[in-house]
C-alpha cells in the first residue's frame, strides 16, 4: 500500500505535467515582466490546492455575502472570494474585487465546468424594458463590446474574440426575475469546426442589485451542461428583505440601467470576457483541481475513484 505522503507526491507530480501542458498552449503575458514558467506552474496548482482546502462540498448551504444562500447540491463544491480569485488570477485573468463572491465546480466524473458567482450592488434593475427588447439587436451591442474590450486583450497578449451567434436567446421570467443566455465566442480565426467558448449566463435581480452566475463550458458539451446552470440559479434565493419584491420605491437607489443592459454592454464589458477567456483552459484546470482537492479536509469522499483517464486534447 502506498504511503499517504508518497501517494500526494505522486499526484502533485501529475498535476504539474498536466500544468506543463496547460501553460505551453497559453499565450505570453504582453505587459511588464511576466513570472517565470515554473513560477506560473507552482502557483496554479497551489491555487487549486487552497481552493480544495477552503471549499464547502455538497450538499450544504452557502452564504452569499449578506444578500442570499445558495443549497449547494451533492456533487458540486463552492470555491470562496479569496482562493476563488487566486484560481481565476492563476488563469491569467482579472477579477473585480468589489463584485465577485466565489467560484462553483463540478466534482462528478465527467464535469468539466466552472460556475462563476458575482454580486453587483448596483441598485433595483427596473425590467419593464424586456418586453420590448430585439435579440438580433442585443447580439449587435454585445459584438461592440468584445471588439472594443480586444484592445485590452491584445495589450496583455492574449488573442482576440469574436461573438458568432446565440446558444441561448435572452429569457426572462417575470415571475422570478430569473434572466438566461448564452452567446457562443470564439478566438479570431479559429476554424468553425473546433470545440468554441461558451458562457452561460444566469441572473437573479434583488432589491439592491444581481447575482450573476455564470456558467464556463465549450461548446461541445454545453448542451447536457445547461441543467447544471439552471439548476443553481433555481437554488439560489435571497433572504428576507433583499428580495426583489422587498424594493421601496420611496427610499432605495433604482440602477442606472435596464434589463436589457444585461445583456448587452454591461455585460459585455463587467462580465463576458473574462467568461469566454477561462472557458478554453477549464479542461486541464478541473485536473488539477482533482488531483490536489483529493487530499483537502471534508472532500474526501468525492474523490475515490479512480483517476480518470478522459481527460485530454489541446488547449486553444
Amino acid at each position: 500500500m502506498i504511503k499517504r505522503g508518497a501517494l500526494v507526491q505522486k499526484v502533485i507530480s501529475i498535476a504539474a505535467i498536466m500544468v506543463a501542458v496547460l501553460f505551453a498552449a497559453l499565450p505570453a503575458f504582453g505587459q511588464g515582466s511576466p513570472p517565470s514558467e515554473a513560477a506560473r506552474k507552482a502557483e496554479l496548482v497551489a491555487a487549486w490546492q487552497a481552493a480544495s482546502q477552503a471549499g464547502t462540498a455538497g450538499p450544504a448551504d452557502v452564504t452569499l455575502i449578506d444578500q442570499a444562500k445558495l443549497k449547494l447540491p451533492e456533487g458540486y463544491f463552492f470555491v470562496p472570494k479569496t482562493e476563488g480569485t487566486r484560481v481565476l488570477r492563476a488563469l491569467g485573468n482579472l477579477v473585480n474585487d468589489a463584485t465577485f463572491v466565489g467560484l462553483v465546480v463540478g466534482t462528478r466524473k465527467n464535469d468539466q465546468w466552472i460556475v462563476v458567482i458575482r454580486y453587483v450592488k448596483e441598485g433595483y434593475i427596473k425590467d419593464d424594458d424586456a418586453k420590448n427588447w430585439n435579440a438580433d439587436e442585443l447580439l449587435s451591442s454585445i459584438k461592440e463590446g468584445v471588439e472594443e474590450s480586444n484592445k485590452d486583450r491584445v495589450a496583455r497578449g492574449f488573442p482576440e474574440l469574436e461573438v458568432a451567434g446565440w446558444i441561448q436567446p435572452p429569457v426572462y421570467d417575470a415571475a422570478t426575475h430569473r434572466l438566461v443566455w448564452s452567446m457562443l465566442g470564439k478566438d479570431k480565426g479559429q476554424p468553425d469546426n473546433l470545440p468554441k467558448g461558451v458562457n452561460f449566463n444566469t441572473y437573479a435581480l434583488g432589491r439592491d442589485g444581481y447575482f450573476s452566475l455564470n456558467l464556463l463550458s465549450q461548446s461541445d458539451r454545453i448542451e447536457s451542461e445547461k441543467p447544471v446552470a439552471r439548476e443553481l440559479l433555481a437554488d439560489l434565493s435571497y433572504n428576507d428583505g433583499k428580495r426583489y419584491e422587498d424594493f421601496s420605491a420611496g427610499t432605495d437607489r433604482v440602477a442606472a440601467y435596464g434589463l436589457a443592459a444585461l445583456i448587452g454592454g454591461v455585460a459585455a464589458k463587467k462580465l463576458g470576457l473574462l467568461a469566454i477567456a477561462t472557458a478554453f483552459v477549464l479542461k486541464f484546470a478541473k485536473v488539477i483541481l482533482i488531483a490536489v482537492a483529493a487530499f483537502g479536509a471534508g472532500i474526501m469522499k468525492f474523490f475515490r475513484r479512480k483517476p480518470r483517464t478522459d481527460v485530454g486534447g489541446d488547449v486553444t
